[in-house]
């Protein structure tokens, strides 16, 4: 779909414009709320940002973000605006302070627009299971349009905003990327701060970019990644440099086109034949294509529902009407309280996880569930560190199929979980992974190819991704 809006660099040229550029944008998100990807726009303080940015861009100062709007999926805090995650339990609840990420953003000149619709606590492969209302494919609108981050790539999909944030835990900036037909990226674990994200699996979860291109995600990624003293988990890694942008691949390199997604019986044939189309492109321009194998892939979704839902069972304990957040005004004792805030706060989908999530750590269990699926997570990094030993990058569809229809696997959590299939282990074992859209099925439906590398291989990955966006376009001439 085209961005409706003038491009940040020519904002960057015409600072004037930019207020204009932000009305624009948050017109746009209104006559487009039937989609569901808003769920606060920020009037006030985005016209006050715009006038600021411009300001500082007419004085001659370096914004190198400046003019870019983006949105912020509504699991990350903005200070003083409501951090819903979608959820009951946080209604009306606002933010005492700013995600560092969104920070670095906004110093560098992005405005932000407004907060997005999500699974509720990021809990969801279609952005279905939320207090606002399901997320609508700008493609089909009787499509999911992904999740848990639908509210965010719907926002980029439809040319609302140049970019936006959402939230990776095991593929969810990637996979509803994949079915609006833009480019999303999960970070190396650490690589950005986690600090200001609503925490669901601590040891998965990651900020994370979506855009329009390669490009595009490359600029964010410069500002915002880094190591933060606010989080003990980042990484005291540079972020990448700019230096006028992403830049073309200086060689040719070896891909490994992971053959166990192939023999996946759940794959659609026609985002598998799209797929190997692109692979064949690579290879005819030059690079060196290799099927590489890991044995254990096959048990990553077990493995995630594991240890995601372990670590949610402990981070959600918070939310208990106690603190802060909504209270169920008909409890009448402690246990109250905590009995029925959380069973009404919740919805189902964050319940179900809460309970498998703490079955898997009770003392009876744990050795055989979380432990276990420790152990096999170490199994599943050391065989990704041995691919990336023999190969530079690797490919493999972004999701087994295109975009679904609403409501289709609502009351099947297991076929839902298994949207993930191809996504999760990049969550696993904290490397990055890119989404880039690659064509379509017989239905106009886009179709995603990811493209994983070791550790902090952020930029190598992103320019292998601007290559496929041009081999994609002009096959497409």
């Amino acid at each position: 779909m085209p961005i409706l809006l003038p491009s940040p660099e020519h904002l960057k040229r015409h600072p004037e414009q930019i207020p204009d550029a932000v009305d624009k944008s948050l017109a746009l998100a209104r006559d487009g709320e039937d989609l569901r990807a808003f769920v606060t726009l920020f009037d006030e303080r985005a016209r006050h940002e715009a006038e600021r940015v411009r300001d500082a861009l007419l004085r001659g100062e370096d914004l190198p973000l400046g003019g870019w709007i983006i949105a912020v999926k509504d699991n990350i805090a903005i200070k003083g605006q409501l951090l819903t995650c979608a959820s009951k339990i946080l209604d009306n609840f606002h933010s005492g302070f700013t995600a560092t990420a969104v920070e670095r953003l906004e110093r560098a000149g992005a405005i932000v627009v407004g907060k997005t619709n999500l699974d509720e606590f990021a809990m969801g492969s279609s952005s279905e299971n939320t207090i606002f209302g399901a997320v609508h494919n700008p493609v089909d609108t009787t499509r999911v349009a992904g999740g848990s981050s639908g509210g965010s790539c719907v926002a980029v999909a439809a040319g609302w905003v140049h970019a936006a944030l959402g939230s990776e835990t095991g593929g969810s900036v990637r996979q509803p990327a994949a079915f609006c037909g833009i480019v999303g990226l999960k970070p190396t674990y650490g690589y950005v701060s986690r600090y200001g994200l609503v925490a669901f699996g601590s040891s998965l979860d990651q900020i994370s970019p979506c855009g329009h291109s390669c490009r595009e995600i490359f600029d964010l990624m410069c500002v915002m990644s880094g190591v933060d003293k606010m989080d003990s988990s980042s990484a005291d890694v540079p972020p990448p440099v700019r230096n006028g942008g992403l830049r073309p691949l200086k060689r040719k390199l070896r891909v490994g086109v992971l053959s166990d997604c192939f023999g996946y019986p759940g794959l659609s044939p026609e985002v598998e034949a799209c797929v190997l189309a692109t692979v064949q492109k690579l290879r005819d321009a030059g690079h060196e294509v290799v099927d590489v194998s890991m044995p254990h892939v096959k048990y990553a979704i077990p493995i995630y529902y594991i240890l995601a839902t372990a670590e949610a069972s402990s981070n959600l304990a918070r939310f208990d009407g106690a603190r802060y957040g909504w209270r169920d005004p008909d409890a009448k004792s402690l246990a109250d309280v905590y009995e029925m805030t959380r069973g009404e706060g919740f919805g189902p989908e964050v319940r179900r996880r809460i309970m498998m999530g703490t079955f898997v750590l009770s003392a009876g269990y744990y050795d055989a569930y979380y432990r276990k699926g420790q152990q096999v997570r170490r199994v599943l990094l050391d065989e990704m560190q041995r691919v990336f030993r023999d190969v530079d990058v690797m490919v493999t569809p972004t999701t087994p199929t295109t975009a679904f229809r609403l409501g289709e696997k609502m009351n099947d959590p297991l076929a839902m979980y298994l949207s993930d299939t191809f996504t999760a282990p990049a969550n696993l074992t904290g490397i990055p992974a890119v989404s880039i859209p690659v064509g379509k099925d017989r239905d106009g439906l886009p179709i995603g190819m990811q493209i994983c590398g070791p550790h902090f291989s952020e930029e190598l990955i992103l320019q292998l991704g601007n290559e496929v966006e041009h081999i994609v376009r002009n096959a497409a001439r």
